[in-house]
């Protein structure tokens, strides 16, 4: 087996890494402004107030500028998988390929294409219809998320497929197990629920904004109100899935959780706890200046109060056995290509569940050439195997704290504002509506944050057990990584600051047509809240 070059590697990842991470900063706040903007209409279609249609009207052309972006930038990541990711297509595209193509037939276009009825529709369909409309693209980009997180999670739970050896590559096994893998169905719900929670945030924000500089102010008092409420059950709701999610993770994903939470031996309940700042050192394996709860860790994981969690340490220990009955099987693999002998194949099966470990050794083979191996090589490949079987456990840690720590700050902020818009008391505390300001990008970060968390902690593996990353990339040269890196460096920053642009001329504008009367309302409805409290 030909290796491919390590930089090449690294750069591929690092190039995916970054376009997807400057995808996924649209992509939660068209999830979540989907709905608000459904809800929004819905008040309107019921109470006929114009308010509430200028409401939609305006958070929906933020909307409509994110949207347009997000699309631009999602679409150069599925071209690579081809041009940066060949072997990984070739060897699990008919799984990850097929939800994806589901993708684009069932949601993108069917949310592409009620987008423009949603904008253009006002004075040519009936309130109802117009309403359809508006649930209809919040529907499509909910599918759509829906079916990139059923693709996602075949990459980190496989489930319905099957290794093929005559084609040497995975097949479907069962397409139903697919779609209904629980690691996507939790995923997605937690993904659509953080969409909501960073729309919820950025409609808050805004809002506090003009209420701050005393402008539109029934305008933002209504949108603020809505928002809060709308982002305090979002918040419940992610922190809820988040537990399913850690679940499924320590079922399936045991090195993942291993390294979310800095444990480097196994866990000794009922009283290990759950540690919320360390310095861990994937080097030596082990952690520096650890500060925790105890008596958490092992209910908040296991559910139960005496199950013990397996550490990095034992995992990398005890996986020998697995090292060596993969490389048999890889060595199989290779001589029934070759050969066609029945017997090679009845070893292969006998192994078969352990390919992937074979896989991720077989580059310390003498020559990358498994039928080189002797008994005197075996414990020297597995050995340096053991080193690459869990993630980067400084990265992972820091950017599953960073999520949770932000999750909870979401709570709060979002339940105070609850509490002081229903009183009507949210223009006596300039500190909060400031907070609430100078909170909005706080979702975004703790969703790229989520999206490292998923990805690293699944290291080493594209397709977790069976796959490695480093067998997955293209055979480009280093300069052409480096050349198209920086092209989608700079065309990418360029989407970005012509969404900041954007977003900042059009939400100082403010919603037009505007009421000047309505400013005079919210002062009042606060002195009359005022004298009462």
């Amino acid at each position: 087996m030909d290796l491919i070059h390590p930089w090449v590697v690294d750069l591929s990842r690092f190039q995916f890494a970054l376009t997807a991470l400057y995808h996924f900063m649209f992509v939660p706040l068209t999830l979540g402004l989907t709905f608000i903007l459904a809800a929004m209409e819905t008040v309107y279609v019921v109470t006929g107030k114009q308010l509430y249609k200028d409401m939609t009207q305006f958070w929906g052309k933020l909307f409509g500028i994110n949207f347009a972006l997000g699309v631009a930038t999602g679409l150069t990541m599925e071209f690579e998988f081809g041009t940066n990711w060949s072997m990984y297509s070739r060897f699990f595209g008919d799984i990850f390929g097929t939800p994806l193509a589901i993708e684009g037939l069932m949601a993108f276009f069917m949310e592409s294409t009620f987008v423009g009825l949603m904008f253009f529709g006002w004075d040519r369909l009936s309130r109802p219809a117009h309403l359809a409309v508006t649930y209809l693209v919040a529907l499509g980009s909910n599918l759509s998320a829906l079916w990139i997180l059923v693709a996602n999670a075949s990459m980190n739970m496989p489930m319905g497929t099957t290794f093929d050896p005559e084609t040497m590559r995975m097949t479907f096994d069962s397409f139903v197990k697919v779609v209904f893998n629980p690691d996507a169905q939790a995923k997605f719900v937690h993904t659509s629920l953080a969409g909501y929670v960073t729309a919820s945030m950025f409609v808050m924000g805004i809002s506090a904004f003009y209420l701050l500089r005393r402008k539109h102010r029934m305008f933002a008092a209504h949108s603020f109100r809505i928002a809060a409420l709308f982002g305090i059950l979002s918040t419940i709701a992610v922190i809820t899935l988040g537990d399913v999610l850690g679940r499924l993770d320590y079922e399936h994903q045991p090195t993942k959780v291993a390294a979310m939470e800095g444990l480097w031996h196994t866990s000794k309940p009922p009283a290990e706890p759950w540690i919320l700042f360390a310095i861990p050192d994937d080097k030596n394996q082990k952690n520096y200046f650890e500060i925790g709860v105890p008596y958490v860790l092992t209910p908040l994981l296991t559910h139960t109060f005496d199950t013990p969690i397996k550490g990095l340490y034992e995992i990398q220990d005890s996986a020998g056995p697995r090292i060596e009955s993969g490389l048999k099987a890889v060595a199989a693999l290779k001589r029934y290509s070759e050969q066609r002998q029945m017997e090679d194949l009845a070893v292969f099966k006998q192994h078969e569940k352990d390919l992937g470990y074979g896989f991720l050794a077989s580059r310390y083979a003498p020559e990358q050439n498994v039928d080189k191996i002797t008994s005197d090589h075996m414990p020297q490949i597995i050995e340096k195997t053991k080193l690459d079987l869990f993630p980067n456990v400084f990265v992972t840690f820091w950017s599953f704290r960073f999520m949770v720590f932000l999750g909870v700050y979401f709570f709060v902020i979002f339940a105070m504002a609850s509490y002081l818009s229903l009183r009507n008391q949210l223009e006596h505390y300039p500190w909060f509506l400031k907070a609430c300001t100078w909170s909005i990008p706080l979702p975004f970060v703790a969703a790229e944050f989520g999206w490292i968390t998923a990805e690293i902690g699944r290291q080493p593996w594209t397709v977790f057990d069976i796959l490695p990353t480093f067998m997955s990339a293209s055979s480009h040269t280093a300069s052409y990584m480096v050349f198209s890196l920086i092209g989608f460096v700079t065309l990418y920053s360029i989407f970005i600051i012509a969404e900041l642009y954007l977003m900042f001329k059009y939400a100082r504008l403010g919603p037009q047509p505007h009421h000047p009367s309505d400013d005079n309302k919210i002062e009042n409805i606060s002195i009359i809240s005022s004298k009462n409290n």
